[in-house]
Order: C-alpha cells, then sequence, then structure tokens
C-alpha cells in the first residue's frame, strides 16, 4: 500500500454533503462555502459523503464533486470518496472510504492499489472478521448518539474506543459519531488519533473556531 497517507491527517476529519445543508436557501453554495472555511481554519482530512435524502446525484453530484475537490487541492487536504467507486476513479482522488455494507474491501483495494482506503468498524467482533490488513485507517463508531446518519449502530462510547486500541494495535483509527467540540478531546485520550466529523462543523456558529477545538 504505498500512498503517502500520514496517521495525523486523520486529527480532523471533516466529512459533509449538499444533503447536511438542507435549511440552505442554496445548499451548494453552503456547503463548498463551509468546505472552504473548515479547510482554511486547519481540518486534516476531508471526506466527500453527497448520499441520503435530498442528496446530489448525476452531473450535478459529479459537478460538486470536482468543486470539492479543487478546493481540497488548494489547501493540501486529502480528498477521500465516501463509497462511490465509480466517482472515486473518474475523479482520481485521494482515497475511498467503505462500510461493512459497501463493496467488499479486497475488490477495492484490487481496483485502488496505490490510494488511502478507510474501512468502518464498530466491535472487535467486526474488527477480527475483517481484512484490516488492507486498510490504511479504520473509521470507529458511532461513539455517542448521532442525527448525521439515518442507518447508525448503537454508540460503543469511550470503552469502546479503548476496546478497539487494544485490538488495532499500531493501526491508524478515526472516531465518528457524536462527537462535538466539547468530547472530542476525550475520545483522543482514550485511544483514537482523531475525530471524524459532520454536524460539529456544518452546524457550527463560528466554522474556524470549532476546527481550532477539534484541534486541541
Amino acid at each position: 500500500m504505498k500512498n503517502s497517507f500520514k496517521t495525523e491527517e486523520l486529527k480532523v476529519y471533516f466529512i459533509c454533503g449538499t444533503q447536511d445543508f438542507k435549511s440552505a436557501n442554496n445548499p451548494l453554495t453552503a456547503a463548498l462555502t463551509c468546505i472552504e472555511t473548515a479547510l482554511k481554519a486547519g481540518i486534516t482530512m476531508f471526506q466527500f459523503r453527497e448520499k441520503g435524502h435530498g442528496s446530489l446525484t448525476g452531473e450535478a453530484k459529479l459537478d460538486f464533486a470536482k468543486q470539492a475537490q479543487a478546493l481540497c487541492k488548494e489547501y493540501k487536504v486529502p480528498f477521500i470518496m465516501n463509497d462511490d467507486m465509480d466517482l472515486a476513479e473518474a475523479l482520481d482522488v485521494d482515497g475511498v472510504h467503505i462500510g461493512q455494507d459497501d463493496d467488499p474491501i479486497e475488490d477495492v483495494r484490487r481496483r485502488f492499489p496505490h490510494k488511502i482506503i478507510g474501512l468502518s468498524i464498530h466491535s472487535p467482533e467486526e474488527y477480527a472478521a475483517s481484512r484490516v490488513d488492507l486498510a490504511d485507517y479504520i473509521g470507529i463508531g458511532p461513539i455517542y448518539g448521532t442525527q448525521s446518519k439515518d442507518d447508525a449502530k448503537a454508540p460503543i462510547g469511550l470503552d469502546g474506543v479503548e476496546e478497539l486500541r487494544k485490538v488495532a494495535g499500531s493501526l491508524p483509527i478515526v472516531a465518528i459519531g457524536g462527537i462535538t467540540v466539547d468530547n472530542a478531546a476525550d475520545i483522543v485520550k482514550s485511544g483514537a488519533d482523531g475525530v471524524s466529523v459532520i454536524s460539529a462543523i456544518t452546524q457550527a456558529a463560528d466554522v474556524t473556531e470549532a476546527v481550532r477545538k477539534l484541534k486541541l
């Protein structure tokens, strides 16, 4: 797995799509503005997740992805594609993130031999049953309850972070689910290398301040 991935890039891992800005007059503009503000403020990785009710499809999704990718390149932040392998290949993204119900990681690694690959893991049992040796990092969670994902599993809490750190050894871990500027530090202390957030940034009154606090 020869790529440029560094564990510290997981420190503040921002995920979003236009569906996270439904209340805005123009969700696309709101999303791009938020992404650029977050990049300026110092997020370390970005995941393009355009899925769910009200999300863009087809050419509109492609155009949005290209704009978001261009911003990430400008600020030298890895651009990760959630789930959509065809779009990931078309845009030659920096990496992809897959869940347990997406394409098998064996197939994804064959398709993207030199890209960053992240895999979602919910429990030590799931870790043991997964080809984590093919992943550059694992995304664990949800840590707490979350409204950002309709299909979220039961929260694993800080104990779950500690358990997964024990079984994962030195494999990089990013935590996700219900993470806020107030609980991020505890999650890192429990063993995560970084935190992955959606609403902590998309719903922040001050995006720059939110990113600053998440980096502490």
